[in-house]
């Protein structure tokens, strides 16, 4: 029994190792180990490639009769040459952006509030259109009849002259584009930012031009290509590598769902495909700790549609509005939220929206459990120590049930001397010793699985815990003590080895050190090849924590001191040597 329970730990063990090997193969663009193909992250687009993407995302409601934009229409658009743009760029408080005049399209957008974590000298960046970056928050309006195009994300705009930066003092500030008569309508776009705010508004006014109804259908798109973030670790022990990155939609018929490029990529040149239809609901792509989102106040029936265009990926709402008689005008409100993946705040703008900050699958213990830290926090002024004190309230609710697995591990340690006896005696036996073997445990009252049920019932709060603090953009920047100046970056007080620039620090290697004593005090292994995987594996697997970022670390180091203070306190109680 004994041996099946380290067995199955070391299924766990090697599955779970697999599994992270294969996340950091899939992170790094390298084939995973079902052979499938991962776009290399540094791939660059072409100039060309790039605009052809962005004009072909105009967003098309398969198998519909009133579909937006043929196939060839799209394709011949995706061709010509673009008109010609003037750029403008917008300074807020916390935000500074691109407007292109071709769509009136946002084009860059930086959180000057957020300095990059691999370049603190620039900001983190959302939006951009480069040669290495393509990720685009496009608008427009198309005939849901078919015919002639309406003022899109292609359009060409005049930019009104007007105030470009938000002066001190003044706490909102707007930029307006107009268009040209294109189908017989006219579009004002108007931006306006406010003071303090990552929501940016967006009204649109589509006037009737002509002498016949029209009937238009609004799109609001979020553009971006497959690539991971700029900036991104790309160490195969890089733990962001298990984060999401790509669309995700919201309304109540579906609740959340993650669309995966690869669930994109299966429809292959398929058109553009409905993922739902509900009268509220958001769009969004996400990243680690940032996400982009277009927001609708509730009530009016919209389509939730995703697309492959090229290399990049499309999500977006297409809304159908009333018919505008002529020289009338409909108004077209909306919201593009670009910032950090600040919970409280993301729930306080739309509903579910703070679903963007990828808890992975346990999100049910995930949400209290930052609710939790975010209180001590609140209370202690430091997420290092709120981090602390949360693993102690954690040790002490599973006080109980972690005394039980640690006197089974100390009574299976008090009596492996015996159990190593018989083994050598009855190594020609293998029947009779395990009967041998059950024997003993019936005499000492002892569970072999004992050490085992504790810690299956206890490790979904430790995990839930985890992907609290890899996915809280409050991390970001906060130090704990001294050296520790940012609980989102590796601990690198002593420099970089040569190997893989692997950081070296206090944290990781006292946490290898406690692993190590966690072996000593546990239960001695009867057979000698696994007495040394068992010192061999806390060493392998405490060399990815040197590439963790530190507030993870400090979680998994309190965990172990405190596991290891309990055990040696069992031990010396059960007179266990």
């Amino acid at each position: 029994m004994n041996d099946m329970r380290r067995t199955l730990l070391w299924v766990v063990f090697i599955m779970s190792l697999a599994l992270l090997w294969d996340g950091w193969n899939k992170h790094n663009g390298h084939p995973t180990m079902l052979g499938m193909p991962i776009t290399e992250p540094g791939a660059a687009a072409s100039a060309a490639a790039s605009a052809a993407a962005s004009n072909a995302g105009v967003p098309v409601t398969p198998g519909s009769a009133n579909a937006a934009v043929p196939a060839a229409t799209a394709a011949a658009a995706a061709s010509a040459a673009l008109p010609a743009s003037e750029k403008v760029t917008v300074q807020t408080d916390v935000l500074k952006l691109t407007l292109d005049s071709v769509g009136a399209t946002v084009t860059k957008l930086e959180l000057t509030q957020y300095p990059d974590t691999h370049d603190a000298t620039r900001p983190v960046t959302l939006f951009d259109q480069s040669a290495n970056r393509q990720y685009l928050a496009q608008t427009g309006f198309f005939n849901a009849t078919g015919g002639e195009p309406l003022p899109r994300h292609l359009s060409p705009f005049t930019v009104v002259p007007g105030e470009r930066t938000l002066k001190d003092g003044a706490n909102e500030l707007s930029v307006r584009f107009e268009s040209p008569e294109i189908g017989g309508a006219k579009v004002v776009k108007t931006y306006t930012f406010k003071r303090g705010e990552y929501t940016i508004g967006v009204k649109q006014e589509l006037t009737n031009v002509s002498d016949k109804p029209l009937t238009p259908k609004a799109y609001l798109q979020l553009l971006r290509d497959g690539h991971p973030p700029e900036g991104q670790s790309t160490s195969y022990f890089s733990s962001t590598g298990f984060t999401y990155t790509g669309p995700a939609i919201y309304n109540d018929s579906i609740k959340f769902k993650k669309i995966e490029p690869a669930e994109i990529d299966k429809r292959g040149a398929s058109p553009s495909k409905v993922e739902s239809t509900a009268n509220e609901g958001w769009v969004s792509m996400i990243q680690h700790h940032f996400v982009s989102a277009w927001l609708l106040p509730t009530g009016a029936s919209r389509e939730f549609v995703t697309n492959k265009v090229g290399s990049d990926y499309t999500v977006a709402m297409v809304q159908q509005l009333a018919p505008v008689a002529p020289g009338a005008t409909v108004t077209y409100q909306a919201t593009l939220y670009a910032g950090p993946q600040d919970e409280k705040k993301l729930a306080a703008i739309a509903p579910e929206l703070d679903r963007v900050k990828d808890y992975g699958n346990v999100y049910m213990l995930s949400k209290p459990l930052f609710w939790l830290l975010d209180h001590l926090h609140s209370v202690l002024g430091n997420w290092g120590w709120a981090i602390i004190s949360l693993v102690v309230m954690l040790k002490i609710a599973f006080y109980w049930l972690n005394a039980s697995a640690y006197r089974s591990q100390a009574k299976m340690r008090a009596v492996n001397p015996r159990i190593m006896e018989m083994r050598e005696r009855l190594k020609d036996k293998p029947q009779e010793m395990q009967q041998e073997m059950m024997r003993i445990y019936r005499e000492e009252k002892i569970n072999p699985f004992g050490g085992c049920l504790p810690i299956v019932v206890q490790m979904p709060f430790f995990i839930a815990l985890y992907w609290v603090l890899l996915a809280s953009v409050e991390m970001r920047g906060a130090p704990w003590l001294g050296w520790v100046t940012d609980l989102s970056k590796p601990d690198s007080l002593f420099g970089h080895l040569p190997l893989g620039d692997m950081p070296i620090g206090p944290l990781p290697i006292l946490m290898t050190l406690s692993s190590l004593l966690q072996v000593a005090l546990g239960p001695k292994a009867p057979d000698p090849t696994q007495a040394k995987m068992m010192w061999i594996m806390p060493l392998m697997f405490s060399f990815m924590f040197f590439y963790f970022p530190s507030g993870l670390v400090l979680y998994w180091l309190t965990n172990n001191v405190l596991s290891i203070a309990q055990q040696w306190f069992i031990n010396k109680r059960l007179g266990v040597a």
